[in-house]
């Protein structure tokens, strides 16, 4: 669920982005410097003290570790989903290169060519890209929605659905054993994020706009990328008993790594990549 989700604001925040400013080089250079710093960081550490070999290094470095033959390791399972995400980016800024605004139209066809590929093949969830990045492309066709770029009967339908039937619709589709129900979760999973943010008065929003749940929110890369680590460390080692009793120090440890990560390392990545983007439009104007 909560993967689905992610994926699905990651879509319609990105396709928003793209809409808005089809600057390409812009787009990827604030999206890398956000993602590959800290991602770059945490496998170089990690392998270098678990002594991984050259092919998982390129596959994890470059982002391709969760396609076959799948070079994840147990420190790195969580990279799934950053490599889908990577080669999202990739995949979208060249198509909005070749095509402009027209690309942006493509991502409904290629939604639906992705889901009917997993239905052939019957895979209700994986993490290979070719199978799970229907989920970020749902949340694209929602951000067309937003703009009008797809008919505003769709806007209509989602500003009057029940956000609780969506809820318990998409908790279904996300459960192991919900069968063909699996192949709908893109799409319920967008339908939710939909109504929620075509509702201003929505209580899922006003119970979400707390500080203590905005601070989750910023450092929350950083608690996706170190938490995989640290869970193979002695801190996430031991018997359920001992797993349990450690926990609070895992998080806490987790916290205040990703605390000093996000604001003393990450952000002044974020600002470097946001100067070399300033300085070439600057450059391209001149």
């Amino acid at each position: 669920m909560g993967m689905s989700l992610f994926f699905t604001l990651s879509g319609f925040l990105i396709t928003n982005h793209l809409i808005n400013n089809k600057n390409i080089t812009d787009f990827l250079l604030r999206r890398f410097f956000r993602i590959i710093p800290l991602a770059w960081l945490y496998i170089l550490v990690v392998f270098f003290l678990t002594s991984a070999n050259t092919q998982t290094y390129l596959a994890h470095l470059f982002f391709y570790a969760n396609w076959p033959p799948m070079y994840l390791q147990n420190e790195t399972s969580h990279f799934w989903s950053l490599c889908v995400e990577i080669q999202f980016y990739i995949a979208i800024a060249f198509i909005v290169t070749l095509l402009k605004d027209r690309g942006l139209m493509l991502i409904p066809v290629f939604c639906i060519c992705f889901t009917l590929y997993r239905v052939l093949n019957d895979v209700h969830l994986a993490i290979n890209t070719y199978y799970r990045i229907d989920e970020i492309l749902a949340g694209g066709i929602l951000a067309l929605i937003y703009h009008n770029r797809i008919s505003s009967v769709a806007k209509s339908i989602l500003k009057k659905s029940n956000q609780y039937a969506l809820i318990v619709l998409f908790i279904i589709s996300c459960h192991p054993e919900s069968g063909f129900m699996n192949y709908l979760r893109p799409y319920l999973g967008a339908a939710l994020v939909g109504a929620t943010l075509f509702n201003h008065r929505s209580h899922i929003v006003s119970s979400l706009n707390h500080k203590v749940l905005l601070y989750i929110a910023t450092i929350s890369y950083a608690l996706y990328v170190i938490h995989g680590g640290l869970r193979h460390t002695w801190l996430g080692e031991g018997d359920t008993f001992e797993k349990y009793v450690k926990r609070p120090l895992l998080f806490a440890i987790t916290f205040i790594m990703a605390h000093f990560s996000t604001f003393y390392y990450e952000k002044k990545c974020i600002i470097y990549g946001k100067n070399i983007s300033l300085k070439l439009k600057k450059n391209n104007k001149g």
